[in-house]
């Protein structure tokens, strides 16, 4: 029986930008169309690559698998489209400038799908097979962190897990992907919650909703009368970061995560509500994860929720929402808070793809800091993000781990209201790598 419970909130998440939900909370997903070829990157997740099981010249299905890994943590990649593979190459990741490998599929106009096996009874799976069609799906978490789902369902055995939450709390400004997706499919997305429910066996099983989607909220709850699941909606403060792992912990469950820990140190499991989604689609339809919902908005003509296969390039769904208005400048993967600015539109979409957001290129000059003290104030995490930059820019980095920069879950809250334009969160980027690359050489 579901429970709606009051409204909670926390003391940490205090920022709170204009959300531009409304640009496209009310639009219906929208399929785009096919395009004459896909790029897709064989590193989608975090973790090991996976390599090519395809060459030149092959003929590839819809849904096929082309690449893997034997890694334990890794996850499978599919065609998105059926055609010719036309090439493997590489292209440099916009997140960490690394290059990655990516294998280019030319459409054949067709879009034939390998033979699905659909699950005729799903109360007959044991966890193990609930597991195996999920890690042969290649599902990763789809909220951006892009972790093998697989392997976050298999904590270890001294961390028991006795509370899951299923995340559709969506706090980044401009993006309702999911805000959509919990609309048109809410009775999926809620079964295959009910599947991670089934292999984690929690004591209890929220979902995590922020209040300004009133509408999802209602429509949910139905569902889970009708569904008879028992899962708790719980109502959460419109704030940014609600969303993120830790911070849902805290004001759902009044839980502090450790210092460099996760969830599971306490009890907990977080899943997103795509993810759920593609849950469904593995278990019940066994269909593999090549595409996703993602909202095109910001200064494009007419800003859309589509459905978009992975290796689509970014500039087709910029232009089948109308193109840039005269506004529009930057393009960013992503959110404003989190999201990375694109150098080149033929890259494509994949699936930590939430939002592709256009906006006005802005350029402020970094100047020094003037020790207000507001992103110690608006830090999530409790840090000192004041120091970070001071520390980079003398090489110090050994005090940012002393200072628990590894902590940092990147939420961008400290850069937004800096008054001195000082990118904090570039500098945290920067500290992160040096300190694992140090760690890797030793």
């Amino acid at each position: 029986m579901n429970i709606r419970l009051k409204t909670r909130s926390s003391r940490i998440g205090v920022v709170l930008p204009h959300s531009h939900h409304k640009l496209t909370a009310a639009k219906p997903i929208e399929k785009l169309p096919l395009p004459e070829e896909v790029i897709i990157p064989l590193s989608q997740h975090i973790g090991a690559p996976a390599r090519a099981t395809v060459k030149r010249g092959d003929k590839v299905l819809t849904g096929q698998k082309i690449a893997d890994s034997d890694r334990p943590v890794s996850a499978p990649i599919h065609a998105s489209l059926s055609g010719e593979v036309a090439s493997i190459s590489s292209l440099i990741s916009p997140a960490t400038g690394a290059t990655i490998e990516a294998i280019v599929i030319k459409s054949d106009g067709e879009d034939k799908w390998v033979e699905l096996t659909p699950t005729k009874d799903v109360s007959s799976l044991s966890n193990e097979d609930i597991l195996k069609k999920v890690r042969e799906a290649g599902i990763v978490g789809m909220g951006g962190a892009t972790f093998p789902t697989q392997i976050k369902l298999m904590p270890p055995k001294e961390k028991p897990i006795d509370t899951i939450i299923i995340n559709g709390s969506e706090c980044e400004p401009y993006i309702t992907s999911d805000h959509r997706l919990m609309l048109e499919y809410g009775e999926e997305m809620l079964k295959g919650a009910d599947l991670v429910r089934k292999v984690l066996n929690p004591q209890t099983s929220f979902i995590a909703i922020e209040d300004n989607k009133e509408d999802a909220i209602r429509h949910l709850e139905e569902l889970i009368s009708k569904l008879n699941l028992p899962f708790q909606i719980v109502p959460l403060k419109s704030k940014y970061p609600m969303g993120a792992e830790k911070t849902l912990v805290k004001a759902i469950l009044n839980k502090e995560v450790p210092i460099g820990g996760l969830p599971m140190d306490v009890g907990a499991v977080i899943q997103n509500v795509a993810t759920c989604k593609a849950v469904y689609d593995a278990v019940y339809l066994g269909k593999p994860l090549i595409e996703r919902i993602v909202t095109v908005t910001g200064a494009v003509r007419d800003p859309k929720n589509l459905l978009v296969r992975f290796g689509t390039p970014l500039k087709n769904l910029i232009d089948y929402c109308g193109g840039k208005t005269t506004a529009g400048g930057e393009v960013i993967i992503g959110g404003p808070m989190m999201g990375i600015a694109q150098f080149d539109l033929a890259f494509p979409v994949t699936k930590g793809t939430n939002c592709v957001l256009v906006k006005e290129a802005q350029v402020f000059a970094e100047r020094d800091c003037i020790n207000c003290g507001r992103c110690v104030e608006v830090c999530t995490m409790g840090l000192m993000p004041t120091l970070y930059p001071k520390l980079v820019k003398k090489g110090r980095y050994d005090e940012c781990k002393a200072a628990y920069v590894d902590n940092c879950v990147e939420c961008g809250a400290c850069t937004y209201g800096c008054p001195a334009n000082i990118p904090i969160v570039q500098y945290i980027k920067v500290a992160k790598k040096e300190l694992a690359r140090r760690a890797q050489k030793k």
